[in-house]
């Protein structure tokens, strides 16, 4: 018997993706991304511009890297990937069957993802010769790629490239043309500081650039070359080599890029150019991390992307093998990404690290605007200023929840089967998500948020409506009330506290709105008079817990007061208040029975990994009922 955990819903996250000729159709072009532990391979439609699913396919396992690679002379790509199997895989797409057939599986390791177990990196060799699969640490193994008889592909056994007390921070294939198979990675070695307790010797660990190069005629890889490097680098990006280039490769570094080769080749360095007037980040180090590469019979360029997602387009001038000067050039911003793609059909596929992924058409290559040039011969780093698109258009969004931030489940449309209304997204570009059981994600409106929010809540103005009318949003210092209508805006007279944070809010009574914030409690009468509760001095409130007639608030020290909705729509506190011997950490009070007057029950959760029952009821207000003590499992 065999069980498979599927999830109903497939993650929406991309985590990598891979362009290539997967389907063997020529002049098309796929992609194939990763998303949790399913793999799906994706076409862009030339001329409607749309992204449509061909194939999606559940691997059970946790994907972490993908890579795609042709053997010479081929017309078809296959797909490496790397898992927690602990198991070198490559796949290729059967048209036929519209599923990803399995070609190989080697085991090299233990499952789960360790840190010494390779899977993490994945470089193939250009002209796929061989590919290198390598570990966070120490581990790097290389299997030859080659044909038999019948023309299918075979792999051969695992070269060991294993380095002692090193961490790898990027691993990429050289293109060398048809020299032997040369891979370049970043390394640290901290076998010096490992033995140093004081910790100083590992706050001077230098970074190195590594080439290893496999000797097709010997079998078996050697450590080629190794370079210390001035800054810390965290990304690398191959260039074309044999008759397209000069090869080499362009180390992404603090603040700046830089090209290296073999030989003769001097060290090209760019300093990368700041937003003009960003105060906010203006001491912050710029980081690349994604980029795409673009290449024809005539031209190749990059595009790098830095953490505030500004895209820049990069080039290099040549005499001959040697590289003389490499320029930067603002193209455009997009949503920060964790891949990208440049599609031979003039596309942009942006995987987006918080929110919806994007395809762009490239309607411009950024040469015949008028952005500032920045190259290797300014010392100092440019300034430029961020813009609308200009060289891109976007033509197609595929959905995104990553992240999920908050959710509240309510049937505010009135469709007997609730709604989860959720917080999507990171910084300016969250969003406010309708999802709905058994249809399709839809977005019913879309409101910019000026900051980070902490919590959110949906409320009636009356319990006769139909309908929920505000949704009210706590930040770390702010409360922002927003009216449901045919647009979503600001409420300015909701009688919200809007200088403090909120800690819970609801309905009470028939037409009253309560909010808690922690220094009291705010009671919002229909007729705008508002009756006000502080907290103690030196307290605050830190937790609550409401239904339509009572209320019950944590203050800091773990002290709880209780209140419930008199004859006269008043909130009245109970005489007495009961010390509990650790802070609380949450609450719940259920909705009131019909045909009661009140809940009879209050749960609570300790600081001192206890659960406990507390009653309500008038004769014995308060008093503890129950105790669980829950256990962590280590």
């Amino acid at each position: 018997m065999h069980l498979y955990h599927l999830s109903l819903q497939q993650p929406t996250s991309i985590v990598c993706a891979v362009q290539g000729c997967f389907s063997g159709i020529s002049k098309q072009q796929e992609i194939c991304v990763a998303r949790g532990s399913v793999l799906q391979l994706l076409v862009c439609d030339s001329r409607s511009g749309k992204v449509t699913v061909r194939c999606s396919q559940d691997c059970f396992g946790i994907l972490r890297s993908l890579l795609a690679f042709k053997l010479t002379g081929g017309t078809k790509d296959y797909i490496v990937v790397g898992s927690d199997s602990g198991r070198f895989i490559v796949l290729e797409y059967n048209p036929t069957k519209n599923s990803f057939d399995r070609v190989h599986q080697e085991t090299y390791g233990k499952t789960g993802c360790r840190r010494i177990v390779p899977g993490e990196y994945l470089a193939a060799d250009p002209k796929g010769r061989a590919v290198l699969v390598g570990a966070v640490e120490r581990q790097k193994l290389v299997y030859i790629m080659n044909r038999d008889a019948q023309a299918n592909l075979t792999i051969s056994s695992p070269l060991e490239a294993h380095r002692s007390y090193s961490i790898c921070y990027a691993v990429i294939g050289l293109d060398v043309g048809f020299e032997n198979p040369t891979f370049a990675c970043l390394e640290v070695e901290y076998e010096d500081a490992d033995q140093d307790p004081t910790g100083e010797t590992a706050k001077n660990v230098q970074q190195s650039l590594t080439f290893y190069e496999l000797d097709l005629g010997l079998n078996h890889v050697v450590r080629k070359y190794s370079e210390p490097l001035q800054e810390r680098g965290n990304h690398l990006i191959p260039v074309p080599g044999g008759s397209d280039g000069p090869s080499g490769v362009i180390v992404c570094c603090e603040n700046v890029i830089v090209y290296k080769n073999l030989g003769d080749q001097p060290d090209i360095r760019v300093m990368i150019p700041r937003r003009q007037n960003d105060l906010e980040h203006e001491n912050r180090p710029l980081m690349v991390i994604a980029s795409a590469s673009h290449k024809t019979k005539s031209i190749y360029f990059f595009l790098i992307q830095i953490e505030n997602g500004d895209l820049f387009k990069v080039t290099l001038d040549t005499e001959g093998d040697i590289v003389t000067d490499m320029h930067l050039k603002y193209f455009d911003t997009v949503s920060p990404a964790n891949s990208m793609c440049i599609l031979k059909t003039g596309f942009l596929f942006v995987a987006a690290e918080f929110g919806n992924h994007q395809l762009y058409q490239i309607a411009r290559l950024g040469s015949d605007d008028a952005e500032a040039d920045f190259s290797s011969r300014s010392s100092k780093p440019g300034l430029y200023n961020c813009r609308d698109l200009y060289n891109l258009v976007l033509v197609d969004t595929v959905d995104s929840l990553d992240p999920l931030t908050q959710t509240v489940i309510a049937d505010l449309a009135g469709e007997d089967a609730p709604q989860i209304y959720a917080l999507c997204g990171q910084g300016g570009r969250s969003t406010l998500r309708v999802l709905r059981n058994g249809l399709e994600v839809s977005e019913m409106a879309i409101s910019e948020l000026p900051g980070n929010p902490q919590n959110v809540w949906t409320v009636r103005r009356t319990v006769d409506d139909t309908y929920h009318s505000y949704i009210v949003v706590s930040f770390a210092n702010a409360t922002l009330v927003l009216a449901i209508q045919e647009s979503i805006e600001e409420v300015p007279d909701s009688g919200f506290l809007g200088t403090a944070p909120t800690i819970g809010c609801g309905l009470i009574g028939d037409d009253s709105l309560l909010q808690v914030y922690p220094g009291g409690l705010r009671h919002i009468k229909s007729d705008r008079r508002i009756n006000e509760w502080k907290a103690p001095s030196r307290r605050h409130i830190v937790n609550c817990a409401i239904n339509r007639r009572q209320v019950i608030i944590a203050l800091s020290g773990g002290e709880i007061v209780y209140f419930e909705l008199d004859m006269t729509n008043q909130l009245r506190e109970f005489s007495e208040r009961r010390e509990l011997p650790a802070d609380v950490l949450c609450m719940s009070v259920s909705d009131i029975p019909e045909g009661e007057l009140r809940s009879r029950f209050l749960t609570v959760g300790l600081s001192d990994r206890t659960v406990r029952v507390i009653s309500l009821d008038p004769a014995d207000c308060l008093s503890p009922l129950s105790m669980q003590a829950v256990v962590q499992l280590q």
